[in-house]
């Protein structure tokens, strides 16, 4: 299972995601998307908006928050097999 993380620096849900992935132990890549060339780009390209953190696991994109939400724990913890 490959895992890439687009995220940011300022991005408080990113730091949240990126806090869920290595609480769990769950490997990823990390893609800043103000240091990576192209990488806001392609966040764009794939969603239709420069909305942060993005995962892309397995080649599927898969936004891991909800605007006003914040980061979705309990959906992600099923997604990743996490159990409480």
């Amino acid at each position: 299972m490959g895992l890439l993380v687009y995220s940011a620096n300022w991005c408080r849900d990113c730091r949240e995601a990126k806090r869920f992935l290595t609480t769990h132990s769950i490997p990823f890549t990390e893609i800043d998307i103000e240091h990576t060339p192209g990488a806001a780009e392609q966040v764009i390209a794939q969603t239709g908006k420069r909305a942060i953190p993005q995962f892309v696991l397995d080649g599927k994109w898969i936004q891991p928050y909800k605007p006003g939400l914040g980061f979705l724990h309990d959906e992600m913890a099923e997604l990743f097999g996490v159990t409480a």
